[in-house]
């Protein structure tokens, strides 16, 4: 579970960083990130439908520290988003 997730965490932070820096329009770069965020919290909950955990601790350390980070990014992401476009 945990390789699985650090691949799909690093792949999100390598997909942010290439739009952080290729996308010049900031509503459409927030759109693509919220995106890729959703994409991965839908791998990780095919994941684990596919592949249950392995102990009790396991599962525990997923949903309390794991799985938060990249939730947490999406509020930040969605939060940005109501800003930008809110602007004048």
């Amino acid at each position: 579970m945990d390789k699985f997730y650090n691949e799909t965490y690093l792949k999100l932070e390598t997909a942010i960083q290439e739009l952080e820096i290729e996308t010049d329009c900031p509503i459409k770069r927030i759109e693509a990130v919220i995106h890729h965020i959703i994409q991965s919290l839908a791998d990780l909950k095919d994941f684990v439908l596919k592949n249950d955990f392995k102990n009790m601790e396991e599962e525990i350390h997923f949903f309390k520290y794991q799985k938060p980070v990249i939730v947490s990014k999406l509020i930040y992401y969605n939060a940005i988003y109501k800003i930008e476009t809110r602007r004048p």
